[in-house]
């Protein structure tokens, strides 16, 4: 029985939130009257399919009507987590879950029409062919991508494992095009890292999770070897800015945390009725059982979302952790995903799930035990920038700039926008701090120094006001044992 529920688990997969949700109207659980169409009526969709094909104007490929059409079928659901995925747009997603990629392993970014690699992942085949920050893109294999979206330069930069792609670079502080050949490989992507930190004498594992992946699970059983291992008395689990992944991985986490049996969520059907998913001892990874036993604090944020709520919604109600941070994203509906015959997938709503407490918690959250804002700068999202501003230009970099000096402490009172003679000031101030050419423009260099100088900030533990919460309120709970 215990295994034919796991099974149950498994069947459904909690997928990646987005930056928005949808409250669903219909809060009290009654099922809705659904006017069932006779098969016939569909041939009107044939009438307008071949309408359009012989008498438009506008041509149109057959494919594309059949796409708009399948699209418009999930736009009429008015949920956002349910909708249609074309063969490459489902491949993508299917890829943003799995535990490798097959790329270069460089981010890349578009500002001011340019495309420009952020950061190569270290030893990844971008690191190795020499790519550099702030290398503009070019051509990629004799192709000028002038005018192109990110998602066709993206497109063109994968591609299959072992396969060459050359592009053509254009290096800022060389002033010079460079010809660059990149062999096309696995890129492992790691959604679980651990540490042990030491205060007054204690020791306490750190695991963040970034999303919950084909391999989490795995994953967090040498996480949690690790901090064990080093003799750790109780544990962060960090889940903030985690949009969610598949319910398997989360089960796994929460039954390594909770005793056997206890009821982790609930899932509800379109008709009512509930299904416990119970936490169950796993066959295939044998987890640590001091994980049931020491204390627990986890760390979530407005982006935490999905299985990273139902892990919180979880321990919450099971009174197995303390939650500390703000409240999470809001967002309790289930998506099954269904293979169509053209390569796409249906990914539709077709349950809610509850906490223990059989709470609903979409668009409203899980809340926390102690509300802790985080410093200004951890919200930031840092960017490049490749264009220079003066005094007296007005644009959004110039107030992200200014943003990021007043978090560092620069005296900026406006971020408007406005390049006033008070940035000037902070901008100067900052580049003789950092040894840069003293000048009063926002060029290159210093957006590259303020990059690093808000990245440092970010890497320094003493600067996170949730974590630091975090291991205070363990340190009271290991001085009362």
């Amino acid at each position: 029985m215990r295994k034919s529920r796991f099974l149950l688990v498994i069947l459904f997969v909690i997928v990646i939130a987005g930056s928005s949700f949808f409250l669903l109207k219909n809060t009290q659980g009654q099922k809705e009257e659904v006017e069932v169409i006779p098969p016939d009526t569909f041939e009107v969709i044939d009438e307008a399919y071949t309408i359009i094909q012989n008498e438009g104007i506008h041509p149109v490929e057959g494919r594309a009507l059949i796409e708009g059409a399948l699209r418009g079928m999930a736009d009429v659901i008015e949920d956002p987590y349910s909708t249609y995925l074309s063969e490459e747009e489902a491949a993508a997603h299917r890829e943003s879950l799995a535990s490798e990629r097959i790329g270069i392993g460089a981010e890349i970014t578009r500002a001011n029409g340019k495309f420009l690699i952020v950061a190569p992942l270290k030893s990844s085949p971008a690191d190795k062919a020499g790519l550099r920050p702030y290398d503009e893109i070019i051509r990629i294999d004799g192709e000028n991508i002038a005018g192109s979206s990110l998602q066709e330069v993206v497109k063109k930069i994968r591609g299959k494992q072992g396969t060459t792609l050359n592009m053509t670079i254009y290096r800022p502080e060389m002033n010079k095009h460079l010809e660059v050949s990149i062999v096309r490989d696995a890129i492992p992507v790691a959604t679980v890292s651990n540490e042990v930190l030491e205060e007054k004498k204690r020791k306490v594992g750190y695991i963040s999770i970034t999303t919950f992946g084909e391999e989490t699970a795995g994953e967090w059983k040498v996480a949690t070897d690790a901090v064990l291992g080093g003799r750790a008395e109780a544990l962060i689990i960090d889940v903030r800015g985690n949009p969610g992944g598949y319910l398997h991985s989360v089960s796994q986490i929460v039954s390594s945390l909770l005793e056997e049996d206890t009821v982790f969520a609930y899932m509800e059907d379109p008709r009512g009725a509930l299904t416990p998913l119970l936490a169950e001892n796993s066959e295939e990874i044998q987890y640590s059982d001091k994980l049931k036993k020491i204390p627990v604090v986890l760390l979530q944020d407005k982006g935490s979302a999905s299985a990273s709520e139902v892990l919180s919604g979880a321990l919450r109600d099971s009174k197995r952790s303390m939650i500390i941070g703000t409240e999470s994203f809001g967002k309790g509906t289930v998506q099954d995903t269904f293979d169509l015959s053209n390569g796409g997938e249906v990914k539709l709503s077709t349950h809610k799930w509850l906490t223990p407490k059989e709470k609903w918690i979409h668009g409203k959250g899980i809340p926390v035990h102690l509300e802790v804002k985080q410093d200004g700068l951890y919200n930031e999202h840092i960017r490049l920038v490749a264009v220079d501003y003066k005094e007296g230009d007005y644009h959004d970099d110039i107030a992200y700039a200014q943003r990021l000096l007043a978090g560092l402490g620069y005296k900026v009172k406006k971020a408007d926008g406005y390049f006033d003679k008070e940035t000037v000031s902070a901008v100067l101030a900052f580049k003789k701090d950092k040894e840069l050419e003293v000048n009063g423009k926002m060029n290159r260099e210093f957006y590259m120094a303020l990059k690093e100088e808000v990245e440092v900030f970010r890497a320094d533990k003493e600067n996170d006001k949730q974590l630091q919460m975090a291991l205070d309120y363990l340190m009271h709970e290991l001085k009362e044992k």
